[in-house]
């Protein structure tokens, strides 16, 4: 009789495991949550708009460069840009090493829409 007993005891207790278990991971699951919605999320919101920056520089543009360096950018490749940092010097950088655009180079529209406005204010 008595090993009945412990056999029901054990089943019991079984079943309480699985209850048991499902308590544990809930924390670890909570903890992962909040993770992402604080720190992975933010992260990957930040990455975007700096790629989007990247992607939509000009020549003509001025910017800043992660070093505080001040310059209006010359050429363009993939990897490079070459700035003007004053009438005669030229420096190549990494286009990774661009922090923002101080001034976005107005557009060939833009440039037209000005002579427009300039013709029709002398005539």
């Amino acid at each position: 009789m008595g090993g009945i007993r412990v056999f029901y005891l054990a089943e019991e207790q079984a079943a309480a495991g699985g209850a048991g278990l499902l308590v544990t991971f809930v924390p670890f699951i909570a903890i992962f949550a909040i993770m992402y919605f604080l720190m992975i999320r933010p992260q990957q919101k930040r990455q975007k708009a700096r790629n989007m920056l990247l992607a939509g520089i000009k020549k003509g543009d001025k910017i800043t460069t992660i070093g505080g360096l001040h310059g209006t950018i010359l050429e363009l490749t993939d990897d490079t840009v070459v700035l003007r940092v004053n009438d005669v010097t030229k420096l190549t950088f990494d286009r990774s090493a661009i922090n923002n655009v101080v001034q976005a180079a107005p557009s060939t529209l833009e440039k037209k829409e000005e002579k427009k406005a300039d013709g029709e204010i002398k005539d």
